[in-house]
């Protein structure tokens, strides 16, 4: 499906892809801490009391590459449609699920327009979650 280049939105930057999966499945995909190092490319391991976040998550990320450990909270949350995070005590992404008309369904990452240089880092992580939502659902969120 065709991916959507970075372009400005209401404070920052969004990048997304239109795929055929489901809101759904997208959704699962993006609130799974365990599914976290699949598809995003700066993170490396996940640590996390709940496999599923949900409003005001916590745990921490490790970064691909230099293994730095870093906390994460959630601070937005809206089910099955949006969350946002700060990592390191620091906004970052908000990552969001849109239905498509006619089925299937778009994954959007929302930058601050200071993160341009990440924008290519958000591209392949929609690329990855494409192909994960392609695959089989291995299982159902439990928390």
């Amino acid at each position: 499906m065709p991916e959507t280049p970075a372009r400005p939105a209401h404070k920052g930057l969004e990048v997304g892809l239109d795929t055929p999966a489901a809101p759904e499945r997208l959704w699962a995909i993006l609130t799974d801490t365990r599914q976290w190092p699949d598809w995003g490319p700066s993170i490396r391991a996940v640590a996390s009391p709940t496999r599923y976040i949900g409003p005001e998550s916590t745990g921490s990320v490790t970064v691909t590459g230099i293994g730095l450990h870093l906390a994460y909270r959630i601070t937005a949350f809206d089910p099955g449609r949006r969350w946002c995070w700060h990592v390191g005590g620091f906004p970052a992404t908000g990552h969001r699920v849109d239905p498509l008309p006619g089925g299937g369904g778009r994954v959007v990452f929302e930058l601050p327009r200071w993160a341009l240089a990440y924008v290519p880092v958000c591209r392949a992580a929609c690329r990855r979650i494409e192909r994960l939502a392609a695959a089989p659902a291995s299982a159902e969120p439990t928390n």
